[in-house]
């Protein structure tokens, strides 16, 4: 494998399968068997999949607790001519995974970085979820901190579009009655587990349904979740009733104190409450004339 014209070595991110071996691409063991160096999440994981395909190139572990240094020393390597593949326990390096740190010291570095197409966990779950995949959002783990995991959650309770998150099993049953509580019980969701593997399983149904369902049994194997997004009209109908409420004069005078003009503001009015900029017009000339009789 040859280096790059500026004679430093190249990165691979190189995706692993997310359960089936046979999901290994060839052109990623082509990439395994010719790289001088495997930068391995685990490399007694990595070793697994190696022997099965008879790979020999030597490893060296790079993982979350060693991200920064051993990225240092990963990239003197590459500055020095080697060819080095970077693997996760499973799926593609970068995603929710310490490859990301290396990537980007890699960059700085002046290294190239070829990304291989591969296995992916969240795009696997996303499309056999039976929710949109025209527009999503992956926010994977959710923080542990209870403060910064509230903060993530009160950003995504108006998404609207299709969120997909990762959960360990230990996590899960607290994980969906914070969805519950948060999102709302009545959005569809689906749970995946054990994607590509014997025991593969998609469970379908609403989060309070979901929440109900492991309470009387033990969450097993690694999940994706793929959570229905908040319905537009039921947001533009909330911001309809928040408005009901104040005069529209006071509903332009709003935006206006925000620092727009008031044509600007006049716009921005009507688009909430549905109407065109005239009827907006109209309704302050016949607010002024009420207040002036």
């Amino acid at each position: 494998m040859a280096t790059s014209e500026t004679g430093k070595g190249k990165l691979y991110l190189c995706p692993t399968p997310i359960g089936n071996l046979s999901d290994m691409s060839q052109r990623g063991l082509d990439v395994l068997e010719s790289v001088d160096l495997i930068a391995a999440e685990d490399t007694r994981n990595t070793i697994n999949l190696l022997n099965h395909y008879g790979i020999s190139s030597h490893m060296t572990s790079y993982h979350e607790h060693n991200k920064y240094d051993k990225a240092d020393e990963i990239i003197r390597k590459l500055s020095e001519g080697m060819n080095v593949a970077c693997v996760t326990d499973a799926g593609t390096p970068g995603i929710s995974d310490p490859g990301e740190i290396l990537v980007k010291k890699a960059i700085e570095a002046g290294i190239d970085v070829v990304s291989l197409p591969g296995a992916t966990a969240f795009v696997t779950a996303l499309t056999v979820s039976g929710l949109s995949t025209r527009r999503f959002v992956f926010e994977g783990f959710l923080p542990r901190d209870k403060k910064e995991r509230q903060r993530v959650l009160n950003a995504i309770k108006d998404e609207t579009r299709t969120i997909i998150l990762y959960e360990a099993p230990h996590h899960l049953k607290d994980t969906l009655e914070i969805l519950d509580r948060t999102l709302g019980g009545d959005r569809r969701i689906a749970a995946c587990r054990e994607l590509t593997k014997i025991h593969e399983e998609i469970l379908r149904m609403s989060i309070r349904e979901m929440s109900a369902y492991y309470r009387e049994r033990e969450p097993r194997g690694e999940y994706v979740l793929v959570i229905e997004g908040r319905p537009i009209e039921e947001l533009e109908s909330m911001k309809r009733e928040a408005y009901e409420g104040i005069s529209v004069s006071r509903h332009v005078q709003r935006y206006m104190d925000c620092g727009m003009d008031k044509k600007e503001a006049m716009k921005k009015a009507a688009v909430d409450r549905g109407v065109s900029k005239r009827d907006i017009y109209q309704m302050l000339l016949l607010e002024e004339d009420q207040n002036n009789p």
